[in-house]
């Protein structure tokens, strides 16, 4: 069976978050998104854990079985938790279990001032001390968001083994899989030679259970069941399970794709920014380096060439931004409108998920919810789908859009059909990715 996985977002305990981030609201949430395996998050607060634990717990995922809220969802939950080190690396644990969750949560409170009151915790440890308490806890971990210039692996440390230690080795019972955050994707990731062995992650750090929150990142797996041990064989590609789909936003979106000043965002080449000693020609503000030039840096693997090759266990990477910003796109209107809303209900009501709508219905299906239909005697018609709102998703399965790259702090923006423009497709074949048609 297929299964979409969302496993890094935040509760209500975090910082920073919406007070509507509780297990009712994520549950009905990402049924309607298309997720059926969401992470809990902030799984070592006491607060959180003792609302997970009144759920029914069958191998090692959470549901509202039994209840009222069964009959609105069946999104199961696994335990997960986002901790950050003492270099201020942040680093993702999927646990088997709340006797694990209470183990960890006696390990790090002795190294944790804030572990009571904050879901994801400061650590006074290195990532190698967390990655050995995780392995002795029978949980899976990795990094988080690994490229992000900020609270990142790869903005403190130049590889793996200098973060993780012996643990960092594939097949070493420590580094699980790498998440790769909004600021990167696939053909990023394998150029550098120590990633190629390990699953990517893609999930969407959710502070807030809105659809362009949640799962606007996510993972298809292949498993035979919805369980912690049969996760745990995908992400490790065990026994036929496996990932089968990556999903997230272009790179170029993310506020730090490329080089540019963090005041008045002029982007600059890696070799710019060198030479003017990181500090902006038009202002003097701070240059910010970009994702791009430092996987650049750090790229090792076919270094010269000009399209990156993947190992055959990667799966795809398809790039999708949440359902509401497309139709925002396609009508010119904000994601949050009342007629992008009314539009993005309509397609739920219509496909079911928004998963599906974005992913996985045909073009003949969505073609069809173009059609008008009577609905009184004053022949008053109801258009489910708008024709601009189809093409955007067409241009998105095509990867027949245009990114202007984000910087210093700004997003960047993304462009449908535009003419004269390469579209996103030429660019990905360059880099070895694949859009929805390769697939």
């Amino acid at each position: 069976m297929l299964i979409n996985a969302d496993l890094h977002i935040h509760s209500k305990y975090s910082a920073a978050t919406s007070p509507r981030m509780d297990l009712p609201t994520l549950a009905r949430e990402a049924a309607r998104k298309g997720i059926q395996l969401l992470g809990t998050g902030d799984c070592l607060h006491p607060k959180w854990l003792s609302g997970i634990k009144e759920l029914e717990e069958q191998d090692g995922v959470f549901s509202f079985k039994g209840t009222a809220e069964a009959t609105k969802t069946r999104t199961k939950f696994v335990l997960t938790v986002e901790v950050e080190d003492e270099r201020r690396v942040h680093h993702l644990l999927l646990l088997p279990c709340v006797a694990k969750a209470e183990e960890l949560y006696e390990a790090f409170r002795k190294h944790s001032a804030d572990i009571d009151s904050d879901g994801r915790p400061s650590l006074r440890m290195s990532g190698q001390e967390i990655a050995e308490r995780a392995r002795d806890a029978e949980a899976l971990v990795g990094p988080c968001h690994a490229f992000t210039p900020w609270t990142a692996l790869y903005a403190y440390h130049n590889s793996l083994r200098e973060c993780y230690g012996d643990l960092a080795a594939v097949g070493a019972g420590g580094i699980s899989f790498v998440e790769l955050g909004l600021s990167a994707d696939s053909s990023y990731a394998d150029r550098i030679s120590e990633l190629r062995g390990l699953t990517f992650l893609t999930n969407s750090d959710a502070h807030s259970p809105y659809p362009i929150r949640l799962a606007r990142e996510f993972n298809r797996f292949q498993v035979e069941a919805v369980s912690f041990e049969e996760l745990k064989a995908a992400i490790l590609r065990r026994g036929g399970r496996k990932p089968v789909l990556n999903v997230g936003f272009p790179p170029a979106e993310g506020k730090y794709n490329e080089s540019a000043c963090s005041r008045c965002y002029k982007h600059f080449s890696l070799t710019e920014a060198r030479a003017r000693r990181w500090r902006c020609s038009e202002c003097g503000g701070r240059i910010k380096k970009g994702v791009r030039d430092r996987v650049s840096e750090l790229a090792d693997y076919n270094a010269g060439g000009t399209r990156t090759t993947h190992p055959e266990h990667r799966p795809p990477y398809l790039h999708l931004i949440p359902l509401a910003e497309i139709i925002g796109l396609a009508l010119q209107k904000s994601a949050s409108s009342k007629v992008v809303t009314k539009m993005w209900e309509s397609l739920l009501a219509a496909f079911g998920t928004e998963v599906i709508v974005l992913v996985d219905a045909s073009v003949e299906d969505l073609e069809a919810a173009l059609t008008t239909t009577t609905t009184t005697t004053t022949t008053t018609t109801t258009t489910t789908l708008d024709a601009r709102v189809l093409e955007a998703v067409k241009a998105f399965r095509a990867g027949e859009i245009r990114v202007i790259p984000g910087g210093g702090g700004k997003y960047g923006v993304i462009e449908l059909n535009p003419e004269g423009s390469e579209k996103e497709e030429e660019k990905e074949e360059r880099r070895g990715q694949l859009s929805l048609q390769d697939f």
